[in-house]
């Protein structure tokens, strides 16, 4: 079912339908047969690249689409809706632009974003190690500057990296100095760098198309003026980011969940049990009245962060409710989605089952449910 959106302008109308037709033909007919495989579909961001949707909150003088952060998270719920890997997939490339774009030079912007922004390269998110996953600080890989001071030396090795061996460039969080908080930078990695690796990707209960590694770093050269910002800028740099892409992941949990619910309410409309519809039932009714609450409250909550954004006002606070709370409704949608669909929601005839998979992980990747809980908390009590 085709939701109906406001959106700002005519530009934006004509985004959300271009997006509508790419996932009609392209994302929906091959998503189920890819996520059994578990093939990582390149060719399908690159469809997306060259319609422009890669890159919509960026400025359009690097090749940005210079859509207000609203467009753009509506752009990624739709994606959702028809594949939840590529949705997951766009957001992550779009916050490994984030640095760059935000902190970087004018010099690093006018080199590096043309290709980060222009459609063909993908890029990925290297913050989390083994042992440092909500605790950013207790990141260990290292970055030296080399005697003459033209490259650093990376050792160490970063986990549960989207996108690590297809991507074009990996912006990275390294310890370039041993204090906990202002020891950290931020570097961007191109893709064939020497002494960059990658193990097996990960076995996942969902997202099989959203291929994760490990990214392992055992002497790699990297020259210096890829670093971005000042050695030790890291962790404000890389707690930014995450603001930005907790809303991208709150936008594609709406998505998944809508896709729940639209075929747990088609299913209950075609399904007979004593001589008429099973939704005909006030307990199923009343179940899918609280799962399209559940949407509806979800989409209100991420786009009031995205409107505080785009309005250059506070909105980190916003952006923890937001990933909590569409996170949270994806998760509850979706098992009731299988609910509904009784024995058949527990097969993999439909595709209610992959979405409840797929949901779990929206808790927990882009800082934990608990951790948002923490945000939102501090800055509530605040004062």
């Amino acid at each position: 079912m085709a939701v109906e959106r406001l959106v700002p302008s005519e530009e934006a109308g004509d985004l959300i339908a271009l997006t509508r037709e790419i996932c009609r033909d392209v994302l929906a007919p091959r998503v189920d047969a890819a996520e059994a495989a578990g093939e990582f579909p390149r060719d399908v961001f690159g469809v997306l690249g060259r319609a422009g949707l890669l890159s919509l909150a960026y400025p359009e003088e690097f090749g940005g689409g210079g859509q207000p952060y609203e467009v753009y998270l509506q752009v990624v719920e739709e994606i959702a809706s028809a594949w939840m890997s590529v949705a997951v997939g766009t957001s992550v490339h779009s916050l490994t632009c984030f640095p760059v774009a935000s902190f970087g030079s004018k010099e690093q912007r006018q080199r590096l974003l043309p290709d980060m922004l222009g459609g063909e390269e993908l890029g990925a998110y290297c913050l989390s190690e083994p042992q440092a996953g909500s605790d950013v600080s207790a990141i260990r890989t290292r970055a030296t500057l080399t005697d003459d001071g033209g490259h650093y030396r990376l050792s160490g090795g970063k986990a549960w990296i989207s996108h690590a061996g297809h991507a074009d460039f990996y912006t990275t969080f390294v310890r370039t100095d041993d204090h906990p908080t202002r020891g950290l930078s931020c570097i961007v990695i191109p893709a064939g760098t020497e002494g960059m690796t990658f193990a097996p990707p990960e076995r996942k209960m969902g997202l099989a198309c959203d291929t994760v590694r490990e990214v392992l770093f055992d002497g790699a050269l990297v020259a210096a003026d890829r670093l971005v910002g000042e050695p030790g800028m890291g962790m404000p740099i890389a707690l930014a980011a995450l603001d930005a892409g907790r809303l991208g992941i709150a936008a594609a949990a709406t998505g998944l969940a809508q896709s729940a619910l639209d075929l747990a309410t088609s299913y209950s409309t075609d399904r007979e049990q004593f001589g008429q519809s099973i939704n005909r039932f006030q307990g199923l009714a009343f179940m899918l009245a609280d799962m399209e609450a559940a949407v509806t409250s979800a989409r209100a909550t991420y786009l009031h962060a995205a409107r505080l954004k785009d309005a250059g006002r506070s909105f980190s606070k916003q952006a923890a409710v937001a990933k909590l709370v569409c996170t949270d409704a994806a998760m509850k949608v979706t098992t009731d989605a299988v609910q509904v669909l009784g024995g058949y929601g527990y097969t993999q005839d439909f595709p209610a089952e992959r979405f409840m998979r797929e949901a779990k992980v929206t808790q927990i990747f882009e800082g934990t449910n608990q951790i948002q809980r923490l945000v939102i908390s501090r800055q509530l009590l605040r004062g």
